[in-house]
């Protein structure tokens, strides 16, 4: 498993190359510079900004510097949030982003988990059909949809839960549900799916045929085995919420990674947006690799050769 772990993170250096490649050359292409505004700066001092940043050599030169500032961990300064450098403001905003995105996938897992064995276990029952058209109702309805719905609704109209910031328990409930609920039906829907094959299997047969309690049987032998597409989904799903963070932290005022991401692309604040980016990949394709080795351990059948 070492070596194998040793190849996959080798193997995603290319990956985040070209990622940081794509990334470059898309935002040079967009309109607009970090130093154009409504109010016009002096040709002079114009020019000595994009002397300080390097923004007057030619493309592929600016591609190599910041490529060689990337290689030694060093993703610039900020071209709008003066005395920042954006390592300074992504870790910044990581211990927000992290910790509304792990509640999010954590709600995810066991809400979508448990209501996907419960729709299994009750097949073909108003309780089934009830779980499905939930999940599917979820997985059609977008989080920047259900988000101001659930602000103006929980919010503005009910005053119930506030709006906008992060601070207690209170400001994490909206945008968590926000972005948690399509991943839920995900879930829910392949947890069901996988678990009406599993309780069709042999091995369940034999499990009662020799008397081993439902709950046993269940809990012990089925669960397992049906975890296992869920598993396999954890890596799109995290890209999904955090991914949908961006919106979701734009909408509510937190202080995150992805409200960074959204400004910087405004601003056209070059740096921002390319470390954003980059971090966000390399989280991605970390997160997938945990996946894949956590497959192993539940699938015996899984060798890492």
């Amino acid at each position: 498993m070492l070596s194998y772990t040793i190849r996959r993170l080798l193997g995603a250096i290319p990956t985040i190359i070209l990622v940081i490649t794509i990334a470059f050359f898309m935002v040079r292409i967009a309109p607009g510079g970090p130093f154009s505004s409504e109010r016009r700066l002096p040709a002079e001092i114009e020019a000595n900004l994009r002397a300080k940043y390097n923004l007057d050599d030619p493309l592929p030169v600016q591609y190599a510097h910041y490529l060689m500032d990337v290689l030694r961990g060093d993703l610039g300064p900020s071209f709008k949030y003066k005395d920042f450098t954006v390592n300074e403001l992504i870790w910044g905003g990581l211990k927000v982003s992290v910790r509304l995105g792990g509640i999010s996938i954590l709600c995810a897992v066991v809400l979508g988990t448990a209501l996907g064995s419960l729709a299994a276990l009750r097949q073909n029952t108003a309780t089934d059909y009830g779980v499905m058209a939930l999940a599917m109702t979820g997985i059609t309805i977008p989080n920047f949809v259900v988000a101001p719905l659930l602000t103006l609704a929980l919010g503005v109209h009910l005053g119930w839960l506030p709006v906008g910031g992060w601070g207690d328990i209170r400001h994490m409930i909206l945008p968590v549900v926000a972005l948690t609920l399509p991943q839920i039906a995900y879930v829910a829907r392949m947890t069901r799916a996988s678990m009406v094959e599993v309780l069709r299997s042999n091995f369940v047969r034999t499990a009662r045929a020799k008397g081993l309690p439902e709950r046993t049987i269940i809990f012990t032998h089925t669960m397992r085995a049906a975890i296992l597409p869920v598993v396999s989904y954890l890596g799109p799903a995290t890209a999904a919420i955090i991914t949908g963070s961006v919106v979701i932290e734009q909408i509510f005022g937190i202080p995150g990674i992805g409200r960074y991401f959204v400004q910087g692309a405004l601003n056209r604040d070059y740096t921002l947006v390319l470390g954003v980016v980059e971090f966000y990949g390399t989280l991605i394709v970390l997160f997938n690799l945990i996946v894949d080795l956590a497959y192993g351990f539940l699938d015996p059948r899984v060798r890492y050769d």
